[in-house]
């Protein structure tokens, strides 16, 4: 399919085809070409990551997958009832090791200085308001299971567990809101290109690629809280040394300010690991996925009393001067 499409949209008469990650793709002239669908994007967001991906390019970034434009100079081409844009990637390097701190923050350093301004992707200032929606949401769910019997065990998980993590949400979101109270952001603290969701994974597949259709607008404390999250709950007995030489590599490059501290904490703390869950659970219609989440939240919920532990001790962890620059920890925690 992939072939078709470039010669009829792009004017490509390309052969070789191949899969990269999991997408179809092709490979002419020493160039590699990715077949993305984009239904799920307006016009002006794919204009937007168009434009990204050019300035980070631009700027040194390198393995940055950029847009082809068809025959027409669009983005995007209408093929077969549906939507689809092409990345192309001048080379690619099979992933070898590397510091995935320091790469972040160059990269986020790099996305900092964009000088035309993001509005559909843009996600700064908005946490507040996207975590209340999802918890009022949730609590809609919860309140109308109450007074029903239990269909499954993961519904009996749920209805006892929701409370508690109402709790939590609750107050990353008032430590957030002191935060932006309490706190002045510095230059370092203005948006940047981040990721929908930045893991240990997302640079790691078989080839090194940097794929616009991952990224958002925000504050770079989103991608470092993620990738805290992530390194967590992977092995909650062994992630301190892997964390402890992220954050010495990010900082190598990019130190954080008490601002960014606090954003960064205000994020680790909103329980994202378990709306996740429930919400993965309540739209899945494939029993062995349900049987799955329900092992995960089954999990979470022993492994809360480590969690509260890790949230206590994460600013003395990472080294941070908690209290010379006033960052009050939630009591409770130590209790």
């Amino acid at each position: 399919m992939i072939t078709r499409l470039l010669n009829e949209m792009y004017g490509i008469k390309a052969e070789e085809e191949m899969r990269i990650g999991n997408y179809a793709a092709c490979r002419f002239n020493n160039q590699y070409y990715m077949l993305v669908p984009a239904d799920h994007l307006q016009e002006d967001e794919i204009m937007e990551l168009d434009q990204i991906a050019a300035h980070l390019v631009n700027n040194g970034e390198r393995h940055v997958s950029t847009f082809l434009k068809t025959k027409e100079g669009r983005e995007f081409s209408n093929w077969e009832q549906a939507k689809y844009c092409v990345l192309v990637n001048q080379q690619l390097e099979r992933r070898k090791g590397m510091k995935c701190g320091r790469k972040l923050a160059k990269f986020h350093y790099r996305g900092r200085s964009v000088s035309f301004p993001v509005k559909k992707l843009s996600r700064i200032g908005q946490w507040k308001q996207m975590w209340e929606t999802r918890l009022d949401q949730m609590e809609k769910v919860w309140n109308e299971m109450l007074f029903q019997e239990p269909e499954s065990d993961f519904d009996r998980l749920f209805l006892e567990s929701f409370p508690y993590y109402m709790g939590i949400c609750e107050n990353a979101i008032q430590f957030l809101v002191d935060s932006e109270f309490d706190d002045e952001p510095t230059m370092n603290d203005s948006g940047t290109v981040c990721h929908g969701r930045f893991t240990s994974k997302t640079w790691s597949g078989a080839y090194y690629l940097k794929n616009p259709f991952e990224w958002v607008f925000d504050h770079s404390t989103r991608d470092l809280a993620e990738w805290t999250r992530e390194r967590y709950f992977y092995n909650i007995k062994t992630y301190e040394p892997e964390l402890k030489q992220f954050l010495k590599e990010y900082q190598s490059i990019s130190p954080l300010s008490s601002f960014s501290w606090r954003l960064y904490y205000s994020r680790l703390f909103f329980p994202l690991h378990y709306f996740e869950c429930v919400e993965a659970y309540y739209s899945s219609s494939s029993e062995q996925e349900k049987h799955m989440l329900e092992e995960r939240l089954e999990k979470y919920l022993q492994q809360s009393v480590d969690h509260e532990r890790f949230l206590a001790g994460f600013f003395e962890l990472a080294e941070v001067p908690r209290k010379q620059w006033n960052i009050a920890v939630p009591e409770w925690l130590y209790v």
